[in-house]
C-alpha cells in the first residue's frame, strides 16, 4: 500500500503551503540525487517526497486525496512519480528546484517541457452515474511543419548560443555550491536563430486544434480534474509534451441536491396520504423508486433509500438517496371537502375531550 503523503513529508494534515514547502525543501535536499550519487534508495525516497509534495501543494489534488486517498487520485489519471526518471521530475516542477535549492535541477542541457493545458468539460448529473466518453476540441501548439520544429527559415539552421555554449544554462558559484541558472541570452534554448521561420516566427510551433477523447469516471464530482499525460502543448524540438488537465463542471439538477455520493430530494405527499400512509412512486435519477409512507408521517421526515445515490469515486458501491417529505396542503377546497374537514375536526375535538386531553 502506498505511503501516506503527510507522513512522507512529516507534516500534520492541516499543514499550510509554507509548511509543506519547508518540509519538502529539507527532505528533497537530503535525498537529492546529486547529493547521493548511485544511491537507489535515496533516489526512490526523492521520488516519494516529490510525489507527496506534488499532490499536497495542489489544492484540488489535495482535496481528492484527503477524501478518497490514493484510489481517488488514480481515478483522475495521477500515476505518481515512481515510474518516472529523475529528469522527468525536474521537468515537471520546472523552476521549483531553483527556488528551493538555489541551483538548477541538474547540470547540462535539458530541453524544456511543453506547457500544460487546462480545459473545462460540463456534464449533467445523470451522466455521472456511469463512466462516460467525451470528445473535446483542444487548441494547442504542435511542431511547425515547414521548419520541422527548428524555428529557422528554410535553408538555414539555428546557431549554438555563444553565452552558454548550447547548454541552456550558465554556471555560477556561491561558496561550495555550484549553481546553474537559465541562460539570459537564449532563455534556456541553447541556440539562437538569425533567420526565423516565417510560418512560426522562430517558435518552432504552430497553433492547431485537435480532437481529444476523454473518459470521465462514474461518480465524478464538480471541480475534479482529470489528467491526460502528454496531451498538452508540444515543447521545443526534442522535448516532451505537457499534460492536458480537464476540469469537470457538474451542472446543478432541478430536483436533486448532491452531497458527495449522497443525493437529497423532496417527496411531495398529500395531506391524506401523510395521515393514512400510502405507497408512492418517486422518479429517481436512474428510474422509478417505490416508496412506502407510514401512517402519521410528519412534514420534514427524511426517508433513506440505500444505494440509490451517486457512485462513489473509489468504485465501491453507491451512496444513498434521502427523501425529505413535503406535505402539500390544498389552498382551495370544494364545499364537500370543507364539510368533511369540519366534521373531522369536530370528531377529533370530541375524542380529545373523552380522553381528557383538553
Amino acid at each position: 500500500m502506498p505511503a501516506d503523503y503527510y507522513q512522507l513529508l512529516e507534516v500534520p494534515r492541516d499543514a499550510d503551503d509554507k509548511a509543506l514547502k519547508k518540509a519538502y525543501r529539507a527532505l528533497a535536499m537530503q535525498y537529492h540525487p546529486d547529493r547521493n550519487p548511485g544511491d537507489a534508495k535515496a533516489e526512490a525516497k526523492f521520488k516519494e517526497v516529490s510525489e507527496a509534495y506534488e499532490v499536497l501543494s495542489d489544492p484540488q489534488k489535495r482535496r481528492v486525496y484527503d477524501q478518497y486517498g490514493h484510489d481517488g487520485l488514480k481515478s483522475q489519471g495521477f500515476g505518481g512519480f515512481q515510474g518516472a526518471n529523475v529528469e522527468d521530475i525536474f521537468g515537471h516542477f520546472g523552476d521549483l528546484f531553483g527556488d528551493l535549492f538555489g541551483i538548477g535541477g541538474r547540470g547540462g542541457q535539458r530541453a524544456r517541457r511543453g506547457s500544460d493545458l487546462l480545459v473545462e468539460l460540463t456534464v449533467d448529473l445523470a451522466s455521472c452515474l456511469e463512466q462516460s466518453q467525451h470528445t473535446l476540441e483542444v487548441p494547442r501548439d504542435v511542431t511547425c511543419s515547414p521548419c520541422g520544429g527548428s524555428g529557422a527559415a528554410t535553408g538555414t539552421q539555428p546557431e549554438t548560443c555563444r553565452t552558454c555554449g548550447g547548454a541552456g544554462q550558465v554556471a555560477m558559484s556561491r561558496g561550495f555550491i555550484a549553481m546553474h541558472t537559465t541562460c539570459p541570452k537564449c532563455r534556456g534554448a541553447g541556440r539562437s536563430i538569425a533567420h526565423p521561420c516565417k510560418d512560426c516566427r522562430g517558435r518552432g510551433l504552430q497553433r492547431q486544434t485537435r480532437s481529444v477523447r476523454v473518459t470521465v469516471p462514474a461518480g465524478i464530482e464538480n471541480g475534479m480534474r482529470l489528467r491526460l499525460n502528454g496531451q498538452g502543448e508540444e515543447g521545443p524540438k526534442g522535448s516532451e509534451p505537457g499534460d492536458l488537465y480537464v476540469q469537470v463542471a457538474v451542472e446543478d439538477h432541478p430536483r436533486f441536491e448532491r452531497h458527495g455520493a449522497d443525493l437529497v430530494a423532496e417527496l411531495g405527499v398529500s395531506m391524506v396520504g401523510a395521515c393514512l400512509g400510502e405507497k408512492l412512486s418517486f422518479e429517481g435519477l436512474d428510474g422509478p423508486i417505490e416508496v412506502e409512507l407510514l401512517p402519521g408521517t410528519q412534514p420534514e421526515t427524511v426517508l433513506h433509500i440505500e444505494g440509490r445515490g451517486m457512485p462513489r469515486i473509489q468504485r465501491r458501491g453507491r451512496g444513498d438517496l434521502h427523501l425529505r417529505v413535503r406535505v402539500d396542503i390544498p389552498t382551495q377546497l370544494t364545499k364537500a371537502e370543507r364539510d368533511y374537514l369540519v366534521a373531522f375536526r369536530a370528531q377529533r375535538e370530541k375524542s380529545s375531550e373523552r380522553r381528557g386531553d383538553g
